[in-house]
């Protein structure tokens, strides 16, 4: 069996409708090109065309119309928001405890062990 939780966690009272949403949240940021897609986002809001250029400049190759799918996923998973700009889609983060969470996932998962 595993430990019990220390008594400062709270526990986590989710109902069916609220696990389901929070499970399709995870889904659709467990892609890696969209994993990448919202780091590129937590330095601040962009276009297709800023993110491509972010992404190919860490390594990333990828094509504008996949980035676009993606985004278009994000955007119905509530994870993006969006505004016209003149002929251009700006793409932000819709709520920044997002990177508070990503940052805690990362220190568990790829912190030094």
């Amino acid at each position: 069996m595993g430990a019990a939780l220390p008594a400062a966690v709270p526990a986590l009272d989710f109902n069916e409708a609220e696990i389901e949403r929070t499970a399709r949240t995870f889904q659709a940021i467990a892609h890696p090109l969209r994993l990448s897609i919202v780091c590129v986002l937590a330095e601040g809001e962009a276009c297709v065309q800023d993110i491509l250029a972010a992404l190919r400049d860490c390594g990333t190759h990828t094509s504008q119309p996949n980035i676009s799918q993606h985004l278009a996923m994000l955007y119905d998973r509530g994870i993006l928001s969006s505004r016209k700009e003149a002929n251009r889609v700006i793409y932000a983060l819709r709520e920044p405890r997002l990177l508070d969470f990503m940052g805690l996932m990362r220190d568990i998962y790829c912190g030094a062990r």
